[in-house]
């Protein structure tokens, strides 16, 4: 642990200060934010005429350095050579907490092998809102924004399918109708929540069946937050299989495993996976 000195009250310590903002409404800053971000003698961010704005509300006059997925490599010497003159550096993004699904962790692990203390002040998250308003599992996994690559997603769908909690993703408004299809392949019988602008003026909220999602007809705007429900416990599913589902397990058998099979009739019909896989093994055996 990074021995720290004794600080008066009001008063900041050197160091880098990772210091959340808010992720629309503008007054979903904290106190301690305002009070950090003044006393900071430089503040990095994504987008210098976003935080102008947020600066401009507040009264705050330090002085913004742009840091941002294509320069935050070249910057941190000359950011690291700052803070080690004795000053107070924040860093923020646009929306949210620095560093996640966000630039910063660079110039944080910089920090840490340099021995500089790294502060955090919490705020608001869009993960845990849209958390905190679901009704699905306290246990959940957030995975942030989708990889570019179809494929990618695909693997990660899969494996984010087994999972046993809740899962929080971000999704942009061009990617929106792209990941639909995925969804119901992979998460059919859950629920989702769709958070879109949350906190601002035009804030909207989807709650409904996976099975049920439809296309946006219009590009819609702005930001995603998703949340997909936990999976379904075994004791709440049906124990029998109708003819259509034997015919269909039948069929299965042919081209996939017997694991693959328990999950696809169980997540889709709402069956118990024992039921399934004893009435594989009872086809195996009797062939």
């Amino acid at each position: 642990m990074i021995p720290q000195r004794e600080i008066k009250k009001n008063e900041l310590g050197s160091g880098l200060y990772v210091v959340s903002t808010p992720i629309g409404n503008l007054g979903d800053i904290t106190l301690r934010a305002i009070e950090t971000l003044k006393q900071s003698e430089y503040i990095l961010c994504e987008d210098t005429r976003v935080s102008q704005k947020l600066l401009n509300k507040y009264e705050i006059k330090s002085k913004l350095i742009s840091n941002h997925k294509f320069n935050e490599v070249k910057n941190v010497n000359k950011i690291l050579e700052i803070i080690k003159s004795n000053k107070i550096i924040s860093i923020i993004s646009d929306a949210g907490t620095p560093t996640v699904s966000d630039p910063g962790a660079i110039i944080i692990r910089k920090c840490i092998e340099e021995n500089i203390n790294i502060y955090p002040v919490p705020g608001a998250s869009a993960v845990i809102s849209a958390i905190s308003i679901s009704g699905f599992s306290e246990k959940y996994y957030f995975y942030g924004f989708f990889p570019k690559k179809n494929k990618t997603l695909l693997q990660d769908f899969s494996i984010l399918s087994k999972l046993d909690c809740a899962i929080v993703f971000f999704i942009s408004p061009k990617k929106i109708n792209k990941i639909i299809k995925p969804i119901k392949t992979f998460f059919t019988g859950r629920k989702i929540l769709i958070c879109r602008e949350m906190s601002k003026f035009y804030e909207e909220y989807l709650r409904t069946d996976v099975d049920d999602l439809k296309i946006y007809q219009k590009m819609p705007k702005g930001e995603f937050t998703v949340v997909i429900s936990e999976k379904k416990n075994d004791k709440n599913k049906s124990n029998i299989l109708d003819e259509s589902d034997k015919k269909n397990i039948k069929k299965m058998l042919k081209k996939l495993s017997i694991k693959d099979i328990c999950n696809l009739i169980s997540e889709k019909k709402n069956i118990s996976k024992k039921v399934v896989y004893n009435f594989c093994l009872k086809i195996k055996n009797e062939k």
